[in-house]
């Protein structure tokens, strides 16, 4: 049986999930409950790449187009958020 992301969720949920993931995790997903070590690792340091992990593995054959911005949305955003991060801390 597969599962429909929009079955489950709605946009607002997109939205959250969009701008503020760990937030989203913890509290709007059954994931974190009982999770693995290596989900708390990624929640805390690699939040997109978690979502997107999820995500695919979720929803990857019923909604792959969504899976597929998911990631597009994960490496960008967790580059420009590195980047950022590196130049503002770090600048000689």
């Amino acid at each position: 049986m597969e599962i429909d992301f929009w079955n489950n969720h709605d946009f607002v949920f997109v939205l959250c999930m969009f701008f503020f993931p760990r937030l989203t995790m913890l509290l709007g997903t059954s994931v974190c409950k009982g999770a693995e070590p290596i989900f708390w690792i990624g929640w805390l340091f690699f939040p997109r790449f978690t979502v997107a992990m999820i995500a695919t593995f979720l929803y990857g054959h019923s909604n792959t187009f969504l899976v597929g911005l998911t990631w597009i949305w994960a490496i960008n955003l967790e580059v420009v958020e590195k980047r950022e991060v590196k130049n503002r801390f770090y600048e000689d």
